[in-house]
Order: structure tokens, then sequence, then C-alpha cells
């Protein structure tokens, strides 16, 4: 093909019209190619460097964009570790103090029911003291009425007189 090229360009007076499209693309392609590759290899080797100085730059950046976060969930992680231990040990220390308030407010509990008993029994005694003390009365009352009564009806005036003087000679002889 290419032989018939040269021979036609050769054999006529000048460049004439290929009318084979098949060749004429063919050489218009390798043509195409040529030039691309001759002026184009510099500018598309330097595309092709920076791509892949950009792509290793990045690769690069990612990596170490990892290792700085595998480190710092590391370093997470200990710090979630710790607040989980320190939240432990408040919790430890919040159910023995819980145990103790619980103990002392049992132990205040029973020491003031001691002292309500104490209280209510004294009130008791004192209430009871009271109504011996009105019920004496009352008795001491009623004999003083009944005696009174009585001894109106037995004694005269003479006789009262005569028991006047000799509960004051009692008495006397006692002072």
């Amino acid at each position: 093909m290419i032989g018939k090229t040269l021979i036609l360009a050769t054999h006529s007076a000048g460049f004439g019209i290929n009318t084979n499209i098949f060749e004429a693309n063919l050489i218009n392609l390798l043509i195409l190619v040529g030039v691309l590759f001759f002026f184009g290899k510099k500018l598309i080797t330097n595309i092709l460097e920076e791509r892949k100085a950009r792509i290793e730059e990045e690769i690069t950046e990612a990596e170490s964009k990892q290792k700085n976060a595998a480190s710092a969930l590391v370093t997470q992680q200990q710090k979630l570790d710790q607040a989980h231990a320190i939240a432990e040990q408040i919790r430890k220390e919040a159910t023995a103090r819980a145990e103790v308030l619980k103990q002392e407010l049992l132990v205040k509990g029973e020491e003031e029911l001691a002292r309500m008993k104490e209280a209510a029994g004294k009130d008791l005694d004192s209430e009871q003291e009271k109504v011996i003390t009105q019920l004496r009365l009352m008795v001491v009352a009623l004999a003083l009425e009944k005696s009174s009564a009585q001894l109106g009806n037995i004694l005269d005036e003479k006789a009262q007189q005569k028991l006047i003087d000799r509960s004051i000679a009692n008495l006397g002889g006692v002072l």
C-alpha cells in the first residue's frame, strides 16, 4: 500500500488525490501518530510524571493520616478505658457510701425508736401517776365527805371539841 502511494507520487507530476480512503486514512493516522510522538512525548511524559508524583504524594499523605488516625484511635481507646475504670471506681465508692449511710440510718432509726419508747413509757408513767393521784384525791374527798357526814351525825359539839383537843395534843407531842 505504502509502496503504491510512493510510486504514485513519483510517476505523476505532483501529488494527487488518492481515492482509496483506507490507505489515505492509514497514512494520515501514521503521520499524526508520528508527529504526536515526536512533539508530544515530552509533554505527555511531564504530565504523567506530575500525575505520578501527585498520586504518590496523596498516597503518602493518606498513609500518614491513617497512621495518625490509628494513633488517635489508640489514645482515645485508652482514655475511654480510663474513663470506664474511673466510672466503675466511682460506682463502687457510691455503693459503699450508700451502704454506710444505710447502716447509719438504721442505727439512728433504732436509737430514735428506743428514745420514743422511753418517752412514751415516761409519759405513760406520768399519766398513770396523775390518774392515781386524782383517784387518791377523789377517794380522800369522798372519805372526808362520808366521814364528815357520819361525824356530823355521831358527834355533837362537845365531842367535837374533845376530838379537836386530843388531836392538837397528839400533834403537839409529835412536833
